[in-house]
């Protein structure tokens, strides 16, 4: 019963430090975002000829699209469950354990 109740615990830390090594990586990949992003509008903005407008599809490709990928990212992060549903992972193992007892 005590090695059963050492191994549940274990299984949790591991499982909380997998989330925060989650998060970690999300808000690294926010920074790296907000800070490249705000390079480029400060080049673009010095580059712009006079009377240029801003508002131009080049200044905005690699926010829109990196926007996109962090979106993606955040949704795995806090919302792991949406794609997937719930106790996925668990089930998955299940399924792969059983058809290697199988063979």
């Amino acid at each position: 019963m005590e090695s059963n109740y050492n191994f549940e615990k274990r299984s949790r830390i591991e499982q909380a430090k997998s989330e925060v090594k989650k998060l970690k990586g999300f808000y690294s990949h926010l920074l790296v975002f907000v800070v490249i992003n705000l390079m480029i509008v400060v080049i673009n903005v010095q580059a712009l000829d006079s009377g240029e407008s801003y508002f131009q599809f080049k200044n905005f490709f690699t926010l829109g699209f990196w926007g996109f990928g962090l979106l993606i990212h955040g949704l795995s992060v806090f919302l792991p469950n949406w794609i997937l549903g719930k106790d996925w992972e668990e089930r998955k193992i299940k399924e792969l354990m059983n058809r290697y007892r199988k063979q």
